[in-house]
């Protein structure tokens, strides 16, 4: 019975802390989702964080030459449902 009390009231906290988080702008909601995704990753492998840094460093580098274009989310989404629906 004493877990079930903890878990209610848990739940009312993280309902309280998420209308609050949607008070944020779009980056400190970012920022947040960040922080919060980065505190499961304690135990993350070293390769892994290298393999994102290398990943994220060849995107950055084939946007700033010119290779690909970035695209807005409204159009990633519009082609996603297009795609869905054929």
């Amino acid at each position: 019975m004493h877990y079930q009390c903890y878990y209610i009231n848990m739940i009312a906290s993280a309902k309280k802390l998420f209308e609050s988080a949607l008070s944020l702008d779009d980056q400190e909601r970012a920022e947040l989702v960040g922080l919060l995704l980065s505190s499961f990753e304690d135990d993350a492998d070293e390769g892994v964080d290298l393999a994102w840094k290398d990943e994220v460093s060849r995107r950055v580098a084939e946007l700033d030459s010119g290779v690909v274009q970035m695209i807005t989310w409204s159009k990633v989404r519009s082609e996603a449902f297009k795609a869905r629906d054929n």
